[in-house]
């Protein structure tokens, strides 16, 4: 993006807690009216960044830069932007409206344009009527869109969404995030949001920050992200995938078990012979017209289904790497097309452009598959 759209900008960004390292040299920039996740699990230091720009914390070094004024050392009610928490942290004394209108009332505004303001925003959250009503008369989905409303009263130049969508149901999570990411289109506000959840971040963002140990592993789009992976973490973090262990063979060819293969992934950082780590998702195997999409074919047992309605989960075993058995995903379709079931034998491809390979770090040890799913943290 060109250097004039650039909103916030933050620069060799370091935060410690005695010996513990939080957060390590961060450098980001985000545009006006982006929309930017930061994923990663637990004590990855997604959230103390996200406190660092609020000012909610303070970092060690590093300059912080909102629509090109330093706001590096500001405190909290001299930046401008609006924060929505995990836990609504909505007023139970107070209705609704006085809810929403409370940062107005703060600044002063007249009485005739808060009421307008606060209307305008309840309309705006879904919940026009809910003005004379407590947050306790309430479901946890309205009250976040209460809480997101109040946030943007002020009309801030920066949404900050810590964990927002966590404490609610998965209904009503799906429903909210749909709901946020339209919002936040129609208003043009640059937002963060921190999350742990893969899914939220892979259908709201316009770009994911994946960060791992106080450090950004990979800056990118979602697809760039889950496609793309710049690193073994990012592929095992993002999504569902298999790790299995081979042999780099040279030339973008690898070996696993007695199957050879070949990749558009770099194998050469990993001289012939050398212990590599493959990934691959389980749409990554594909048995319509097998032998015609790719030359990487084997046959294989399914040992297992798993039924998940539109598609399902097969654990199969490629003939020639029956140690390492994998996970393929298929549609309900093809499934009842192709009639298989457990012990049935199909003719599985492995598409080159999406196979990662990794140097094994740790290729002294016995071949073993794992299958990597990233959790809530």
């Amino acid at each position: 993006m060109p250097k004039q759209n650039q909103y916030l900008e933050l620069e060799n960004i370091a935060k410690s807690f005695g010996n513990f390292h939080a957060l390590r040299d961060i450098n980001l920039s985000i545009a006006e009216g982006e929309f930017v996740c930061f994923l990663g699990p637990s004590g990855c230091g997604k959230t103390t960044l996200l406190r660092i720009i609020a000012g909610l914390e303070s970092q060690d070094q590093g300059r912080i830069s909102q629509a090109g004024k330093n706001i590096s050392w500001l405190p909290p009610i001299k930046r401008d932007y609006g924060i929505v928490f995990q836990s609504y942290a909505l007023f139970p004394n107070l209705s609704i409206a006085e809810n929403v209108a409370y940062g107005l009332v703060n600044r002063g505004q007249s009485r005739a344009s808060t009421k307008a303001r606060v209307e305008e925003l309840l309309t705006l959250a879904g919940l026009p009527t809910s003005g004379n009503k407590f947050p306790s008369q309430l479901s946890g989905g309205q009250q976040q869109r209460i809480a997101l409303a109040r946030a943007l009263a002020t009309s801030p130049g920066l949404l900050l969404l810590d964990e927002p969508l966590s404490a609610l149901d998965a209904l009503e999570r799906v429903r909210l995030r749909s709901e946020i990411r339209q919002l936040q289109q129609r208003l043009g506000v640059t937002t963060i949001m921190v999350t742990h959840d893969q899914e939220e971040a892979l259908t709201m963002a316009d770009r994911i920050v994946v960060m791992n140990q106080g450090e950004i592993e990979q800056i990118g789009t979602p697809q760039q992200v889950y496609l793309q992976p710049s690193s073994p973490f990012v592929a095992s973090f993002v999504g569902k995938v298999n790790i299995l262990r081979g042999t780099s063979l040279g030339d973008g060819r690898f070996r696993i078990g007695k199957l050879d293969f070949s990749c558009e992934s770099r194998v050469d950082h990993v001289p012939a012979g050398g212990p590599v780590k493959v990934y691959l998702r389980p749409e990554d195997f594909v048995a319509r017209d097998a032998e015609n999409r790719t030359h990487n074919n084997a046959m294989a047992e399914v040992l297992k289904i798993e039924f998940l309605g539109a598609f399902s989960y097969l654990t199969v075993a490629l003939e020639g790497m029956e140690q390492q058995p994998v996970l393929a995903s298929m549609s309900l379709n093809l499934l009842k097309e192709l009639r298989l079931k457990v012990g049935s034998k199909v003719l599985y491809g492995l598409l080159p452009e999406r196979i990662r390979v990794y140097c094994d770090q740790d290729g002294d040890r016995r071949a073993m598959p794992e299958l990597a799913v990233a959790e809530p943290a």
